[in-house]
């Protein structure tokens, strides 16, 4: 475990960090921007006269979007202090949603606070460390939104490169081939998932009609592409030029320890006055792997992987959909496992384990989800719980 350097870690625990703000309050198109990037088919959140006819009368954010008002979608208050010649992937997300439903015209501030971390060995890097940091997210009425609980995964590279090469047999050109066939059988599936939305349309999933073993519909996401990947990161509105009024952290790539490859100026908005493209994570710093397969490969990717922050919306939007607008998610805990890339299908399902009374005048139904790709690879878990109407 000596080979991980994590003595200046501690220092910054309990310690909170800026938080984070949006210039703008949150628009409409704002909204369907992030379902539109997510795959999420949901008329709710896009399509005025659906909107107007349900129990709202107008569109609103689904739940998974309050990451989307963050300005560093729950990561930085889980990447403080340094260790050296390190990397960062998403390990996964665990959500309280509180008081409130987020619509066009709210401004969120965010936040932040490291909270834990741990070393343990793992066969992608060898000694890694995980890494937790909470987000607040508050509305302009004092409302609390949701609590995030993010996990960074923190890693040497040259292991992960050199060492262990989990993915060294694989490359760019090692995408999986779909044929048309093997394509019309995922549209078949997601077909599955949308007709589950329209058939409850506004109506009520009463929590009387919910038993443990129920099965949700299936959903596909995918194949993946860059071109779908660089969807989702713009859908962040922090990725859009002069977006950010606070944050996303005034810590510059290398006091974390990124490699000189990749610590880049990512966020720094003193230079985005100037030169924003070099502050853009599409283009340079930590986040150029994810759009880019040969920066990929130098820290261990065989090639453009999504992001962690939407595999969590994946799964939050497929229990969303199933539970429909009279649902309300209260408790998520997911867990990335394996990397979504590029050729990928991301394949989900999801049963019912139980029902159960949260607290008083709170009933809600559990729900486990599971998310492999075309090869059984586990991508991600979640275990959810949804509240659902009495009457």
């Amino acid at each position: 475990m000596s080979e991980l350097d994590v003595s200046d870690l501690d220092r910054h625990m309990g310690v909170p960090i800026m938080p984070g703000e949006l210039r703008e309050p949150v628009a409409v198109n704002d909204i369907r921007r992030w379902v539109q990037a997510m795959h999420y088919p949901n008329p709710l959140h896009y399509d005025d006269a659906w909107a107007a006819e349900s129990r709202f009368g107008r569109i609103v954010a689904p739940q998974s979007f309050t990451v989307a008002t963050d300005t560093s979608h729950g990561c930085s208050p889980a990447q403080v202090g340094r260790i050296p010649d390190s990397h960062l992937v998403f390990g996964g997300d665990e959500w309280w949603f509180l008081d409130a439903r987020i619509e066009s015209g709210d401004k969120l501030v965010c936040h932040r606070m490291p909270y834990d971390y741990k070393v343990r060995e793992t066969s992608f890097a060898g000694p890694t460390c995980f890494q937790r940091g909470d987000t607040l997210y508050i509305n302009q009425r004092g409302e609390r939104v949701a609590l995030q609980r993010s996990t960074a995964i923190r890693y040497k590279v040259r292991t992960a490169v050199e060492e262990k090469k989990q993915y060294d047999a694989t490359s760019e050109s090692g995408e999986p081939t779909w044929t048309e066939d093997a394509l019309s059988k995922l549209d078949e599936t997601k077909q599955q998932f949308i007709a589950q939305i329209q058939k409850l349309g506004h109506d009520k999933r009463l929590l009387e009609s919910v038993q443990a073993g129920d099965e949700l519909a299936p959903n596909l996401l995918g194949p993946h592409s860059l071109a779908s990947f660089a969807t989702e990161w713009r859908a962040y509105p922090m990725t859009t030029w002069g977006a950010m009024r606070k944050g996303p952290t005034s810590v510059r790539g290398e006091e974390l320890g990124y490699t000189k490859d990749f610590a880049g100026h990512e966020g720094d908005r003193n230079l985005e006055r100037v030169d924003p493209e070099r502050t853009d994570g599409a283009y340079y710093g930590p986040s150029r792997g994810h759009l880019n397969p040969e920066w990929a490969r130098k820290i261990g990717m065989p090639r453009g992987y999504g992001y962690g922050a939407s595999m969590g919306a994946w799964m939050l939007d497929y229990v969303a959909a199933w539970a429909g607008e009279w649902g309300f998610i209260t408790h998520a805990d997911l867990r990335y496992r394996g990397p979504a890339l590029t050729g990928d299908a991301s394949f989900l399902s999801g049963v019912v384990t139980g029902v159960r009374e949260e607290r008083r005048r709170v009933h809600v139904a559990d729900v486990e989800v599971k998310m492999i790709d075309q090869d059984d690879k586990v991508q991600a878990t979640g275990k959810i719980a949804v509240q659902l109407p009495l009457e």
